[in-house]
C-alpha cells in the first residue's frame, strides 16, 4: 500500500505510478456509538470536509465490524471504523490484499454487563448473553474470556453459555424484557443496560489488558483505494488526526457535539448521565494499539471465528507518522506488523 509520508513521496517517481485521478468522493463507514466519536466529531465539525477539499464525503453507519468488512471488500466503501478483530479477519483472509490500519481511533470502552443474580463467572452458566454481531470484537472479547473461565461456546449457539449476536438497540429492549442474561457491548450501549435497564459490570475489559489499554475502534482502509488514492487516503487521516485532537481539547463541548451526531444518525439522544458514564470509559488516541494484536489474533482463534494466518503487514502508520511529526508529536508502534 502506498501511503505518503512525505511530499516528495507522493508526487514524484516511481511512488507515484500507481496513484489514479483523484475520485470525486470518498466512501466512509462507522458506527453510532461513542466508540466511534472521532467520526463523529470530523463529521459535525467539518474536519474531514477541511482536510479532504473538493472531493465529497459519502457516510454509511453499520451496527457492528463484520457488516463494515462486507462492504469494503465489495467496493462499497473506502475506508470505516470499525474493531480489530474484523480487521485482522479480512487481512487474514484476503492473504493480506484486502486493507491495512492507518491509525487508531479508541481505547477502552467495552464491558460484560449482566442482570442481578449474576455476580461472579460461575453464575453464567446456562446464561444467554448477547455481542453485536457473531466475530465482531466484542463478540470474539467474549467467546475467549468465556473459553479461559472454562466455558464451551459455539458459533452455531448452544454450550455451556448462549451467545446470541444481537443488533445493539434490541440488545437493550431484549434484556429490559429479562430475555437476555447480559451482552458484551461498546459504549455507550454498556452504559446504557447499566442506568436505563439495571445492569451491572461483571468484566471491564480494560482488566483484562496491561494498563488497561486495548482497541476498540482503528481506522480501515481498502488496499486498492489506498493504493490508487495515496494522496486522499493522506487527507482522510490527517481529518481524524484533527478529529481526536479536538476531542482532547474540547472536552467540555464534546458530550453536546458527540450526542448531537447521535441524534443525527439514530433519531434519538442520549441522557446526560448515560453519555457521561460512556466518556469516563474511553480514551480517544491515534494509537493503534499494534502490541495487542497478536494476543487478539489468538483471542479469534479460541473463539473460533477466525482462520489462521499471518498478520504481518496488517498496519501501515507511515502516512501518521509523518502527521505526528510535523507537529511534533511522538511516532506511533507498528509492533513489528507493518510499515511505520
Amino acid at each position: 500500500m502506498m501511503l505518503a509520508g512525505c511530499a516528495s513521496a507522493s508526487a514524484t517517481g516511481d511512488d507515484a505510478k500507481g496513484e489514479a485521478e483523484a475520485p470525486a468522493e470518498v466512501r466512509l463507514g462507522y458506527f453510532a456509538n461513542v466508540t466511534h466519536a472521532p467520526a463523529l466529531v470530523g463529521l459535525s465539525e467539518g474536519l474531514f470536509e477541511d482536510a479532504l477539499g473538493d472531493i465529497d464525503l459519502k457516510t454509511e453507519v453499520f451496527n457492528a465490524g463484520p457488516a463494515a468488512i462486507e462492504a469494503l471488500s465489495a467496493g462499497a466503501i473506502d475506508a470505516t471504523y470499525i474493531g480489530p478483530n474484523p480487521s485482522i479477519n479480512t487481512f487474514i483472509q484476503s492473504g493480506g490484499e484486502s486493507a491495512h490500519i492507518i491509525a487508531g481511533a479508541t481505547s477502552g470502552g467495552a464491558a460484560l454487563v449482566v442482570r442481578d443474580g449474576i455476580d461472579s463467572p460461575e453464575d453464567l452458566a446456562g446464561a444467554n448473553i448477547a455481542t453485536p454481531q457473531l466475530g465482531n470484537t466484542q463478540d470474539v472479547a467474549l467467546r475467549s474470556w468465556l473459553a479461559e473461565e472454562g466455558f464451551e461456546t459455539s458459533t452455531a449457539g448452544g454450550g455451556d453459555v448462549t451467545i446470541t449476536p444481537t443488533e445493539n438497540a434490541q440488545t437493550l429492549t431484549l434484556f429490559q424484557q429479562g430475555e437476555l442474561d447480559g451482552a458484551w457491548l461498546p459504549e455507550p450501549w454498556v452504559s446504557r443496560l447499566v442506568v436505563e435497564a439495571g445492569a451491572h459490570v461483571l468484566v471491564d475489559e480494560a482488566d483484562l489488558w496491561k494498563d488497561g489499554a486495548f482497541p476498540t475502534t482503528v481506522l480501515l482502509v481498502r488496499a486498492e483505494f489506498a493504493e490508487q488514492h495515496p494522496d486522499v487516503v493522506e487527507d482522510l487521516l490527517e481529518g481524524h488526526v484533527a478529529s481526536v485532537a479536538w476531542l482532547d481539547e474540547h472536552a467540555d463541548e464534546a458530550p453536546t457535539v458527540i450526542n448531537d451526531a447521535l441524534e443525527e444518525a439514530t433519531g434519538k439522544r442520549l441522557s446526560d448521565d448515560v453519555l457521561a458514564r460512556a466518556l469516563d470509559n474511553v480514551t480517544f488516541t491515534v494509537d493503534p494499539h499494534a502490541e495487542t494484536f497478536a494476543a487478539l489474533v489468538d483471542n479469534g482463534l479460541a473463539a473460533g471465528t477466525q482462520k489462521k494466518g499471518s498478520i504481518d503487514g496488517l498496519f501501515d502508520l507511515r502516512a501518521l507518522n509523518a502527521l505526528l511529526a510535523k507537529d511534533g508529536g511522538k511516532p506511533v508502534s507498528a509492533a513489528g506488523l507493518g510499515d511505520e
